[in-house]
Parts: C-alpha cells; sequence; structure tokens
C-alpha cells in the first residue's frame, strides 16, 4: 500500500524522533494512507516553523508482512477502545505493552475538542463516541519502532511549492 508523510522536507530515510507534545498514538513517524491528508498535515507543519515548504513523501507500506513480525493494532472506528488509547497517549501514559506500528482514524481539530470534553468529564464516553462517529476521520499509521520502520520504503517525493 501507498502510504504519505506530510512535512516542509523530503524524509527519505524516516525516524523515530521524540516529540514535545503528547501525539494521538504516541511518539513515533506518523503517515497516512490519504495523500490529502498528508497535504494538510504539510501546510500545518509549514505554518508552524513559518516556512515556504510544503512536501509530501510517498513510501510503499508493506503492511501484510508487517502484520507478521511487528505487533500491530488497528483502530477501524473512533470506538471505546480508540478513545481510551489517545486519551492515555496524550496524557503521557504511555501502554506498557507498547504496539510497533498503531493505525487508526486522526484526532483532528474537531476531534480533539472532543476528546477534551471527555477527558475533562464534561461530556460522557457514550457521548463522544456518538459525537467522534459523525465526523469524517482520515487514517494515521504510526511508526512506532526502528523494526516497524523496516516496512517503510521511499518511494518519491512532491514538491508542494510555496503558499
Amino acid at each position: 500500500m501507498t502510504i504519505y508523510h506530510g512535512s516542509t522536507i523530503p524524509v527519505k530515510k524516516p525516524e523515530i524522533l521524540k516529540s514535545q507534545r503528547m501525539l494521538d498514538f504516541g511518539e513515533g513517524f506518523y503517515t497516512t494512507s490519504n495523500k490529502e491528508q498528508a497535504k494538510r498535515w504539510a501546510e500545518l507543519v509549514s505554518a508552524k516553523h513559518k516556512t515556504n515548504t510544503r512536501v509530501i513523501t510517498e513510501y510503499k507500506f508493506d503492511y501484510n508482512s508487517a502484520k507478521k513480525e511487528c505487533k500491530v493494532i488497528t483502530f477501524v472506528k473512533p470506538d471505546s477502545m480508540w478513545l481510551d488509547f489517545v486519551c492515555k497517549n496524550r496524557s503521557g501514559s504511555i501502554p506498557v505493552d507498547p504496539y510497533d506500528i498503531v493505525i487508526g482514524p486522526v484526532a483532528n481539530d474537531q476531534v480533539y475538542t472532543v476528546v477534551v470534553l471527555y477527558e475533562q468529564g464534561i461530556i460522557s464516553k457514550e457521548a463522544a463516541i456518538t459525537e467522534l462517529k459523525v465526523r469524517k476521520l482520515y487514517n494515521q499509521i504510526l511508526f512506532h519502532t526502528d523494526k516497524s520502520l523496516g516496512f517503510c520504503h521511499y518511494l518519491n517525493h512532491i514538491d508542494l511549492g510555496g503558499k
């Protein structure tokens, strides 16, 4: 399968980098199977770093082989297990038994608001899940270990130019 990473530079050799922010699925190298989502990420990173460059890097992801050799968890939709997993990662409560690869919906800005309301006890888990189900969510694929990156192979990059 072809997957994408949005950034300000081509990433020919992905790495697991430490993040200063608590992210949905923890630290690692984030990709998506949706090119438009990668474009949005490139735009966000470009704006954050105040650069005028946006790049989508394409990779071949050998999912079937990775599933045989790595510990993979897949969330098909934003359900109770996904919500708990995202909340734990965003709070810094790293799972005791980490996964090599995590696949599931992206908690974008609208979704993040729902997650925060749930974390603060303002809405119930059931209300949060109901709200999340009506959102159009793209996926993200996190490579959490160096072993998992062995299944992510650079294909090409697309320079989107400046904005």
